[in-house]
């Protein structure tokens, strides 16, 4: 009997044990088919607390489309002036320095050249020669009334007469080029030097020559630019051109600034550079002195406002070439929940502007949820180290 009894102890063992593990085996597999949605963030109140989540509501705002375009500060060719000498000569003095403000008519250089001074004696020659010859015409046209004289010889008087009127005309335009005082001339004060004069106010931007320098008539001596008419040349792809129109207004940025500036487009080129651009010539809505040509500028063409869905920029993500926002059923405040669920939802952006960006949605925002607009990174890298960890297991 007693070893009938250790035999069924034996036996009854190893059954017993088997019925106490089935339970948990079962238990284990339970749990191991439970899988989250790969759409949704799930955190802990300690996780939520370290993201700083924000919700919020989709807004309809007045977005403008916008075409960004990179430009300078230009000058109208009516806004500047090169100033060259009309005769070679020797720079005899100057005191123009770059940045100084002239007055329309300022001297800007006085020149010396001694054919200066032959073209005013040969003013005078001439001058004196028609004075002969108009006194010759008229003895000869009184001699042809009273037929004592022959029609050649008053053709030949008319011929003079014509001839030195032409030349002393030329020769006081010529002169007059230079600046001269004509009733000084005639007096018979020669002029050694002749001066340069700016044709307008502005402030002198380019000084190419110094005193004892020798200049051609083509060399620019001067550049002196009126900055109050500055305007903005924008260059524009050629893709882009269809969207501009004029009149359309221009928001844009200087390089060493932070304020917005506004200026209206005013002329679109008409001719496509190598670079497959097109100029766009913009006309500034407030004028200032203190502009200089030559700024760089980045700018924004606006085509058109209109009521859109938008959300701000920091709700929106990108993940796997996607734009994604996230969104859940839960307030801002409220009782402390064990687990806060968030659910990514893709969106189509359109127009961004201040901040904000036009959104549509793939799919319909379920009813009562609320987007997050403050933490989405946060939430973000949530999900890119989940996939993570999923991948290592």
């Amino acid at each position: 009997m007693k070893t009938l009894y250790q035999i069924f102890a034996l036996t009854a063992i190893p059954l017993l044990l088997m019925a106490c593990s089935n339970p948990k085996t079962e238990t284990v597999s339970e749990k191991e088919v439970v899988h989250e949605s790969p759409d949704l963030v799930r955190l802990t109140p300690e996780q939520y607390q370290l993201a700083d989540i924000t919700l919020g509501d989709i807004e309809r705002r007045e977005l403008s489309g916008t075409t960004k375009v990179n430009g300078i500060l230009d000058l109208p060719p009516q806004s500047l002036v090169s100033i060259s000498t009309p005769l070679e000569g020797i720079v005899k003095s100057t005191d123009m320095l770059q940045g100084k403000r002239v007055a329309k008519g300022a001297l800007v250089a006085v020149m010396q050249n001694p054919e200066f001074i032959q073209m005013q004696q040969d003013y005078l020659d001439y001058k004196s020669q028609l004075q002969f010859l108009k006194q010759e015409l008229n003895r000869q046209e009184e001699l042809a009334k009273e037929n004592v004289n022959s029609k050649k010889a008053l053709q030949k008087a008319i011929s003079e007469y014509q001839s030195v009127s032409a030349r002393l005309l030329g020769q006081r335009s010529k002169l007059s080029i230079m600046n001269i005082s004509f009733a000084a001339l005639e007096k018979g004060n020669i002029q050694k030097t002749f001066n340069l004069y700016t044709p307008m106010a502005g402030y002198v931007m380019q000084v190419n020559t110094n005193i004892g320098a020798f200049a051609s008539t083509t060399d620019v001596l001067f550049k002196i630019a009126d900055t109050e008419h500055l305007h903005a040349e924008l260059t524009v792809f050629e893709k882009d051109v269809p969207k501009l129109k004029l009149g359309q207004k221009v928001r844009f940025v200087l390089a060493n600034e932070e304020k917005e500036r506004m200026a209206t487009v005013y002329l679109i080129g008409r001719e496509i550079s190598k670079e497959r651009t097109v100029q766009i010539h913009c006309h500034l809505d407030k004028e200032d002195t203190q502009l200089l040509p030559g700024m760089y500028l980045k700018a924004y063409v606006e085509s058109g406002t209109s009521k859109v869905e938008s959300l701000p920029d920091a709700a929106i993500v990108e993940f796997e070439g996607k734009k994604i926002i996230f969104t859940s059923k839960m307030p801002d405040s409220g009782t402390p929940a064990k687990t806060y669920q968030y659910k990514m939802l893709e969106v189509k952006t359109g127009v961004s502007e201040n901040g904000y960006t036009q959104v549509s949605f793939a799919q319909e925002l379920p009813s009562g949820n609320r987007v997050v607009v403050k933490g989405a990174y946060d939430l973000l890298s949530k999900v890119k180290n989940s996939e993570e960890e999923g991948e290592k297991h």
